[in-house]
């Protein structure tokens, strides 16, 4: 890990590196891949690149809502050699309503996912929680379809890229039909994500890590250990079902996730 106080060359390149993502998505221009100028950074070097972004936006007003789970598919984490999912930060800003458009202008790169969302009634501070404390600390699940966005060129993305840049965060649509977890099989719950009445992405919760409570449960582990455990209230993306579906100007996607219910996100036409 790149480490130093203020002032220092390793504290000067995590800031740099940050306020070069900021700047991307500020003027809406992908920058070539982090990993290429800074080649020593490692995972915890590009989380303190998050941080360093996500607590800027909390110090100009943001207020963070829960956490997002990336990386949840075998295959991904194989392509991008590591052996584990990552994480990002949700501020109130990134969420919309079923069927609310979404602005072009806020996005970058974008790709949708579908997802289920879990809202917390009880925090989970301890660094070992199990499958069961996960369970007894939900208080219902919800449809989502995560917007997906990257300020790297061409989603050119390694580990350090991802994970710098939030976790590839954009912004997310919870559906309004919340269920309790007796309710559906979040394992075995099929989803489909259509386009116009056409099937563009398939999947079932399994994709998941296996499943979406064991890639909660990790979550909740690495938060705990980080000394910023999740709380009650937070909401949590637990990663995709199905493959990623690339987004375009005025599109309509709705995601139907059998026993949970359906979420639908509109996209504003190009600005």
């Amino acid at each position: 890990m790149v480490r130093g106080m203020s002032g220092s060359p390793a504290f000067g390149a995590i800031h740099a590196a940050a306020a070069a993502l900021r700047e991307a998505a500020e003027r809406r221009a992908p920058i070539a891949p982090l990993r290429d100028s800074y080649s020593s950074f490692t995972i915890d070097d590009a989380y303190a690149v998050q941080r360093v972004n996500v607590d800027l936006a909390v110090s100009q007003g943001a207020r963070v809502v829960g956490r997002k789970i990336g990386l949840t598919s075998k295959a991904v984490q194989t392509q991008l050699g590591v052996g584990e999912p990552d994480f990002g930060t949700l501020t109130a800003d990134m969420a919309f309503g079923d069927s609310e458009e979404i602005p072009w202008s806020r996005l970058l790169q974008p790709k949708a996912e579908a997802e289920i969302a879990l809202v917390l009634e009880r925090d989970l501070p301890h660094e070992h929680s199990t499958l069961a404390d996960v369970i007894g600390a939900v208080a219902y699940a919800l449809p989502a379809i995560e917007v997906v966005g990257s300020r790297i060129e061409a989603w050119n993305i390694r580990i350090v890229d991802t994970v710098a840049d939030n976790a590839s965060s954009s912004t997310f649509v919870l559906g309004g039909t919340p269920k309790q977890l007796s309710a559906f099989d979040a394992r075995l719950c099929g989803m489909v994500i259509e386009r116009r009445g056409e099937p563009v992405s398939v999947g079932a919760g399994a994709a998941c890590l296996g499943h979406p409570l064991v890639a909660a449960a990790w979550l909740a582990n690495r938060m705990a250990s980080l000394g910023t455990p999740l709380r009650a209230g937070d909401i949590v993306l637990t990663g995709a079902l199905g493959p990623m579906v690339t987004v375009a100007p005025g599109d309509r996607l709705e995601a139907r996730i059998e026993g949970l219910g359906t979420v639908r996100a509109a996209f504003g036409e190009s600005s």
